[in-house]
């Protein structure tokens, strides 16, 4: 199965940047504190989410994920483009499973080494504001609250606007369909006698 790897896309600054929305050199600096973040977590756990109690992690020759920057590529590609995962899995060469347990083995291993880095996401204005070093005031003036949808109003119908598709796809009220009963024994979903076709074949 092709798939995408790092190597490939490593060589390409500006499809890299796409992909995981970090330069190379960023990429770069991240990779050894996620991989020792990755290592401890298989030290203890499988990947299939069951404590390791038998032999160690390895990495074997048929790993979609071969190398530390396979692993870490794979997780920022999946929060940039939050693709669906039998979708994401088809791209770096696996089943949606298999995928859905790498998801689940990296992002937790990304959350700490962004935290060993110092550079996970403030969860709170107040741990913006220590990051920042400022006061709580002064960090909330760069925070964009979230606009509140606004109500929607009741009365007359707006204007109709030029475009001839918007009439049409607009709300027309019932339908004036006649209903399916589904709770019955038996549904007729057709016509009992049989319409002659205008065209043969004759």
């Amino acid at each position: 199965m092709v798939s995408v790897r790092f190597t490939e896309v490593q060589s390409r600054p500006t499809e890299f940047l796409d992909f995981t929305s970090l330069t190379l050199e960023e990429f770069q600096q991240l990779v050894p504190p996620f991989e020792a973040a990755f290592q401890a977590h298989m030290a203890a756990w499988r990947l299939d989410g069951k404590p390791r109690t038998a032999r160690q992690f390895a990495v074997y020759k048929n790993c979609p994920l071969l190398t530390p920057e396979d692993r870490l590529f794979f997780i920022l590609v999946y929060l940039k483009t939050y693709a669906l995962q039998v979708v994401h899995g088809r791209l770096f060469g696996m089943g949606q499973s298999k995928a859905n347990q790498w998801i689940h083995v990296l992002l937790p291993a990304l959350l700490a080494a962004l935290r060993a880095l110092g550079d996970a996401p403030a969860r709170s204005l107040t741990a913006l504001a220590q990051r920042l070093g400022v006061a709580e005031a002064d960090a909330a003036t760069v925070v964009t609250p979230l606009e509140e949808a606004p109500a929607p109003v009741v009365g007359a119908p707006a204007a109709t606007p030029d475009s001839p598709l918007l009439p049409m796809t607009g709300r027309n009220g019932a339908s004036s369909a006649p209903k399916t009963l589904l709770n019955r024994k038996r549904v007729i979903a057709g016509r009992r006698k049989t319409t002659p076709s205008k065209m043969s074949c004759s």
